[in-house]
């Protein structure tokens, strides 16, 4: 028998955490509410969560801090923020911290739903898919560990940023087309997500630089184009 997707739900209205709650394990998804980031926190290093939805304005421990907590216990767990907020700011703080999807409130529950089937159905099949390695310039990219490494040194990429590298190196010196990444990963190219997808551009730049002649470059209009200046290499 399949194991119930775990949610760790973090949400201070106590009216909207409990219909939350009602409804996520009615619908088959072992949930665990906590009224505070502290609590919060507490429960994520004690139990194992599939994915974690925080409210970003709780007392006691903010989302935002919550998740950048989680990030450094586990870089790969998905979250979804749940906000008031509608400033563009915020939404791209919880993007830069690693977040994976965000709502503002009011929202339906139902929305909240197929937006929480919808990443994990990222992460399974992610975990399904055979990994391959690339050898890029003095860079070694393992997709399926997520590890980029150079010489002696490996840094363990998000998710993301691995998914994202990956559609680079699949694409090497060939433009890989802004919506078509997006829709990939993010499965929707609007504001917000595109807007998340050139985060975590830079990031992966700061990862490369350590190799000056690969680059990642800006086709305007269109995408972006890792450039690599000997032929890839793929090994499954």
């Amino acid at each position: 028998m399949e194991e119930k997707t775990k949610i760790l739900l973090c949400e201070d209205d106590e009216n909207l955490g409990t219909l939350l709650w009602e409804y996520l394990n009615a619908k088959e998804y072992q949930t665990e509410l906590m009224p505070d980031g502290e609590a919060g926190y507490k429960a994520f290093i004690k139990n194992k969560y599939d994915i974690c939805v925080l409210d970003v304005m709780m007392p006691k421990k903010d989302g935002f801090t919550l998740a950048k907590e989680i990030r450094q216990i586990n870089s790969e767990v998905p979250i979804l923020f749940l906000t008031a907020k509608t400033l563009k700011e915020d939404i791209l703080e919880g993007f830069k911290i690693g977040a994976d999807d965000y709502m503002t409130k009011p929202f339906s529950m139902e929305e909240l739903l197929m937006r929480i089937e919808a990443i994990m159905r990222r992460v399974k099949g992610k975990k399904t898919k055979e990994g391959s390695i690339y050898k890029m310039g003095q860079f070694t990219f393992d997709t399926q560990k997520q590890l980029l490494s150079i010489g002696e040194k490996s840094t363990k990429l998000t998710t993301k940023e691995s998914e994202l590298l990956a559609l680079l190196c699949a694409h090497a010196n060939d433009i890989l087309e802004r919506n078509y990444a997006l829709k990939t990963i993010w499965i929707d190219d609007n504001y917000f997500n595109a807007r998340s997808m050139d985060v975590y551009i830079t990031k992966l730049r700061k990862h490369l630089k350590a190799d000056p002649s690969i680059e990642i470059i800006n086709i305007h209009g269109k995408g972006y184009k890792i450039i690599i200046p000997d032929e890839i290499t793929v090994e499954a």
